[in-house]
């Protein structure tokens, strides 16, 4: 009988699962959607018991197929960092879930800066900004009180989905790490941290690493889900690191372009590369960091276009656009829809198309935002330049990176070789960390080396390269004009 893993990701917009055989092939992949909540400008929310829900759904999918149960072996779960799930004495969640693209604690963001940023700095080796869980726990106790006297438990999206599976509390240190309220130098919870934002510690789960097993498929999860009592269910980790996993980035200087909902830009390293516009967490490579930075809204920009503007579904608007020339005839688009964090950590910036003329047709608009993102990579790619993170191998991930034109974009703006997996998503990645901690791989290594196969490579274009590193002056310029207006 064949024998699984199961990789979840708990994604920003969607669960999506891949079942992996123990030769390093994938057996099956599903997905269910769930929706996102914007209450309020620059606010981002979901529903945690959707998580749930999700999940069942897409495991039907999965046993639909022919899969017995009993032959998953080993499950992991992946999620966002610094998505906090606040429960009540009786485990259950106080309200909906804050996700790290929400804005809404700016003003707290400032005063920890303010008041506490050098020991948050020495202790966690980053920069607050609005997306780090600490901030957003004193935008709660001001704003919604009742929220917080009802809290007990502390866990992140992953954790609580996790939960569900075993009956027990954990997380792990990576995403521990994003709540700003975690060591990472002492490898645990920091007194000092958590009495910033006047957060017990014993609402803190037990810190595991991704690798350990965090509990074992209970009976009633058994009933609920479909799958087999007693399944190993490890503590698994953020969803960043497993799409390096899957991409096969396990070695010093390989490095990701990510166009997904947001854009990243990570290098593999021996040390972290503290910044304040870096983000620096531990890979699951004991040894090895993954300094990165993030871009608030990539394909989410495209999604927003598509839904707000563009009327087409992506692979018609893709077509028109690849019509286009480069530079899409000065039509220029900023892809500030939640703000930006690399390289401005500024939440009020916002989005804009500039140099319109009525010889713009939807092509031009879709092409500019496919640009723009690519722009605000390179905004990105420039901060890491200046750390002396060489980017020695590159390869592109996440949804967007479906798409040939944007591929090329990228690769054109970035003056990039590239490499595209046959598979990178974080689930694929989750299922190689079970398979590690079942003992299939003797490291993440030797798990990188059997499972990720290659799909495709783009090479920067010479040409289209001068002509877009001429067009990101002008638009470096457009920001630098429209910040005042902005701040007002």
């Amino acid at each position: 009988m064949k024998e699984y893993t199961l990789g979840i990701d708990l994604g920003s917009g969607s669960i999506k699962l891949t079942l992996l055989e123990r030769d390093g092939t994938i057996a099956a992949v599903q997905g269910c959607e769930y929706p996102t909540v914007f209450p309020h400008p620059g606010w981002s929310e979901q529903e945690p018991e959707e998580w749930r829900q999700a999940l069942k759904t897409a495991l039907s999918g999965i046993f639909e197929t022919g899969i017995n149960p009993a032959q998953i072996r080993g499950i992991a779960p992946d999620a966002a960092t610094h998505t906090a799930v606040l429960l009540n004495k009786d485990v259950k969640p106080v309200d909906r879930a804050i996700l790290w693209t929400d804005q809404r604690s700016a003003e707290e963001t400032a005063f920890v800066r303010r008041e506490y940023g050098d020991i948050i700095r020495r202790e966690t080796l980053n920069t607050p900004t609005t997306v780090w869980t600490l901030p957003q726990f004193l935008w709660i106790q001001k704003h919604r009180k009742e929220v917080w006297e009802k809290t007990r438990y502390v866990v992140f999206a992953k954790d609580y989905l996790r939960f569900f599976l075993t009956g027990e509390l954990a997380t792990d240190e990576i995403d521990a790490a994003g709540s700003m309220f975690y060591d990472v130098i002492k490898r645990c919870w920091s007194k000092t941290l958590c009495d910033v934002c006047s957060i017990p510690m014993e609402w803190l789960p037990p810190v595991l690493s991704p690798t350990d097993e965090a509990g074992k498929v209970t009976r009633e999860a058994a009933e609920y889900f479909g799958l087999a009592e007693g399944t190993q269910v490890f503590a698994g980790t953020t969803d960043t690191v497993m799409e390096q996993l899957a991409a096969g980035n396990v070695e010093s200087n390989h490095s990701s372009v990510k166009l997904a909902t947001a854009g990243r830009i990570c290098v593999i390293s021996p040390e972290p590369k503290p910044s304040p516009f870096l983000f620096n967490y531990r890979h699951v490579v004991e040894g090895l960091w993954y300094p990165g930075t993030a871009t608030a809204s990539c394909a989410a920009s495209f999604r927003w276009f598509r839904d707000a503007l563009g009327g087409l579904p992506f692979r018609e608007l893709d077509e028109i656009a690849g019509n286009i020339p480069p530079g899409s005839d000065g039509l220029m688009f900023h892809p500030y829809l939640q703000g930006e964090l690399t390289p401005y950590n500024d939440p009020k910036l916002r989005a804009s198309f500039i140099g319109i003329s009525s010889s713009h047709s939807r092509g031009h608009f879709t092409r500019a935002v496919l640009e723009g993102v690519a722009f605000s990579l390179r905004d990105c790619m420039a901060t890491l330049e200046e750390q002396n993170l060489v980017m020695k191998r590159t390869r592109i991930i996440g949804g967007g990176a479906k798409s040939p034109l944007w591929q090329q974009i990228t690769a054109d703006v970035l003056g990039l070789t590239m490499e595209k997996a046959r598979v990178d998503d974080s689930s694929f990645g989750s299922a190689m960390l079970a398979g590690t901690g079942l003992g299939w791989f003797n490291s993440f290594r030797e798990a990188a080396a059997q499972c990720v196969k290659l799909d495709s490579r783009v090479e920067a274009d010479t040409e289209k390269h001068k002509v877009y590193s001429e067009q990101f002056v002008k638009y470096k310029t457009i920001h630098d004009i429209l910040v005042p207006v902005y701040s007002a």
